[in-house]
């Protein structure tokens, strides 16, 4: 996967991550800085992307 790319994460993440960014642009960051800081928070909050496996919590 390469950076920047998005498929790895759930349609869930991807909601959350454009609402953040929203949120972010209506408080006058950049449109790419607002995008970046909404995955960090996804990141942060979720883990990442998809996982796969049993035992995972």
């Amino acid at each position: 996967m390469s950076r920047g790319d998005k498929s790895a994460y759930t349609d869930k993440q991807k909601r959350k991550a454009e609402h953040i960014e929203e949120s972010y642009e209506s408080r006058g960051l950049s449109e790419k800085e607002a995008e970046r800081r909404a995955w960090a928070t996804v990141n942060k909050q979720d883990g990442g992307g998809k996982k796969s496996g049993s035992g995972r919590s």
